[in-house]
């Protein structure tokens, strides 16, 4: 785990581009041509993404919309339920090489998370695996014991991963500023409030996580030129 990994700036695109993007860092790392990545993003327009083996989920979701725009519809790599991507940020980390079950990998790679917004003064840790998961629309409605919750119980980041052939990608959404609104008419259920993230800008969080990540898996980071760079690449790979 430790060496020279990749560093990619944000970068703010479709959940289609998002996912692709994901899949084709993953499948780049298998063949030896980059090393470990993590990366950070947002999704525009909005999006609610779909866990790999998720295939019943509301019919209505496929007409909503948010502030004018159409809400998209995406399905991810990995697996998990159904997040919005609205107020969030995401990370992702592709990576090999790691021993252990699949919990102590988790464990492994959400400790720069723990450590990060231990900084901010926002305490997390693991939660518990609950029954019937897998009964929920939503995966912040329960959560697991790959999810970060705070003192309180709020589930502030939920990870999943893809594993293949020796190697990982996991990524995760970390709830920042949700609208309550659009959750509550996405999953008929209220949102609990969090107070103490929307202090923080995300390019705060993504400053202290990014350290985090150095110190806790004591690697050395080589940033692409730009988030422009990634994009195009990935389009001439698939052209």
């Amino acid at each position: 785990m430790t060496g020279v990994w990749h560093y990619i700036p944000p970068i703010e695109a479709s959940g289609e581009t998002q996912m692709a993007i994901d899949a084709w860092l993953l499948d780049q790392h298998l063949q030896g041509k980059i090393p470990s990545v993590l990366r950070f993003y947002t999704w525009q327009p909005v999006a609610i993404s779909l866990g790999y083996h998720q295939r019943k989920y509301p019919d209505f979701w496929n007409d909503l919309t948010y502030q004018g725009k159409k809400i998209d519809l995406v399905r991810r790599p990995s697996g998990g339920r159904a997040v919005l991507h609205q107020g969030d940020l995401t990370y992702a980390i592709i990576t090999s090489g790691l021993k252990g079950s699949r919990q102590t990998n988790y464990e492994t790679l959400c400790q720069f998370l723990i450590a990060g917004f231990g900084e901010l003064g926002i305490p997390l840790s693991y939660g518990h695996q609950q029954r019937n998961y897998g009964h929920f629309d939503s995966c912040f409605r329960t959560h697991t014991k790959a999810d970060l919750v705070t003192e309180s119980g709020y589930k502030l980041i939920g990870s999943a991963q893809l594993r293949r052939q020796g190697a990982i990608l996991q990524h995760g959404s970390i709830r920042l500023n949700p609208d309550p609104e659009l959750y509550e008419k996405v999953f008929g259920e209220t949102l609990q409030p969090i107070s103490h993230s929307k202090w923080y800008s995300y390019s705060q969080i993504i400053s202290i996580l990014f350290q985090a990540l150095q110190n806790c898996l004591d690697i050395t980071f080589l940033e692409i030129a730009s988030s422009f760079d990634l994009v195009e690449m990935y389009k001439i790979e698939n052209y």
